[in-house]
């Protein structure tokens, strides 16, 4: 039987989506029905509403979601009804990537969580008038009261914390942690700078902690910020309209530069100078919405003569079924208080959200239904 549910339907690009009653078919076999309980606001979400990562029209956004199983289809072997869960990205489970378990590396990503529709062109939602509306972005569209979701991107968790602040976990706190933990692996003892203090940035910067990272740097142009990264963690917090990156790395007590930088700004100038304050065997993990089209400039001498990496990092490398749960661990155990980074909306306010997230008021704002 079909659901009846509201969702933020965005019908133009650059416009605030309106919620509207929509209808939902059941979970096909291999998907399930997630009654929403909470939401992250997700920098990517807003630049696919402004159209410069472009989505089809009119679509349900949403992408950082968590809730509770209402139903699921005939072949879904690992989540029962009464389930809780965080939704992360989709992936298609057969490539080479899925197949060695980096389903952030999907060979299908793109079309499987920017195209507005499952794998096969269809979509799971109708609006009043009975128009198909674009849905399963990041395989999930959670900018509504309910989603019809694949059972590979509903990872299940416990029931004993507070659903609604899981749900960021799913991206934007994974992108960051992951970067550190997964994708760069970074050694005991190293130094580890963070450009950009985000939501993104300030969960590299706690999962530097965890990894246990000798000097951890926040890079920033806001001083509260900044001041924040310092109290999750940040040994050295520097201003980077203060000098340039190598100066910044002496700043921070490391001459030969840092051993790893996270760049979460998106901006290349500060890539390009950033690159030039890698330690040697340093690694630089490009972690941004960066515009397509950007090219990085890198003097291939100093890539090659250091040992250099420029690494290219999605979703922090996770797989989403093994790493929440272990960020969920981190979290319960006092080591990664992302929850520090939240305020919460009610979903009539999802505008307000959004707003506060773009202009940096909230780090991470969270609709709950």
């Amino acid at each position: 039987m079909a659901t009846q549910a509201k969702a933020a339907v965005l019908r133009k690009a650059g416009a605030v989506a309106a919620i509207e009653a929509v209808t939902l078919e059941d979970p096909r076999a291999d998907e399930v029905l997630i009654e929403m309980r909470g939401v992250g606001i997700c920098h990517t979400d807003m630049v696919m509403r402004d159209g410069y990562l472009p989505v089809p029209l009119p679509v349900v956004l949403g992408h950082e979601g968590s809730g509770i199983v209402r139903a699921v289809g005939s072949a879904v072997a690992d989540l029962v009804v009464g389930d809780h869960v965080v939704l992360s990205f989709m992936s298609c489970g057969a490539c080479v990537s899925c197949d060695d378990h980096e389903p952030a590396y999907c060979h299908a990503w793109v079309p499987l969580n920017f195209f507005g529709a499952r794998g096969d062109g269809s979509t799971s939602l109708t609006d009043a008038s009975g128009t198909a509306v674009h849905s399963h972005v990041f395989g999930q569209s959670s900018f509504a009261t309910h989603a019809v979701v694949n059972q590979r991107n509903a990872v299940k968790v416990i029931k004993d914390l507070p659903l609604e602040l899981l749900g960021p976990l799913g991206c934007g706190i994974q992108t960051g942690a992951g970067a550190v933990l997964n994708a760069c692996r970074v050694r005991a003892g190293s130094s580890v700078a963070v450009i950009g203090v985000g939501a993104v940035g300030l969960s590299a910067i706690m999962a530097a902690g965890i990894a246990d990272a000798a000097t951890i740097v926040a890079i920033d142009i806001n001083d509260t910020r900044i001041a924040l990264a310092q109290q999750l963690g940040a040994t050295h917090g520097l201003r980077s309209d203060n000098g340039d990156f190598a100066e910044l790395a002496k700043q921070a007590g490391c001459p030969a530069g840092f051993d790893y930088i996270i760049d979460t700004t998106g901006i290349v100038g500060l890539v390009n100078d950033a690159i030039l304050a890698l330690a040697p065997r340093g690694e630089i993990a490009l972690v941004g919405a960066y515009a397509p089209g950007t090219l990085v400039q890198a003097d291939t001498t100093h890539i090659m003569g250091g040992g250099r990496v420029i690494r290219g990092v999605v979703e922090g490398s996770a797989n989403p079924k093994v790493f929440i749960p272990e960020l969920i661990e981190h979290y319960r155990a006092g080591r990664f208080p992302f929850d520090r980074l939240v305020e919460y909306f009610d979903f009539a306010e999802l505008g307000a959200a959004i707003e506060a997230g773009e202009t940096g008021k909230v780090v991470k704002p969270i609709v709950r239904f």
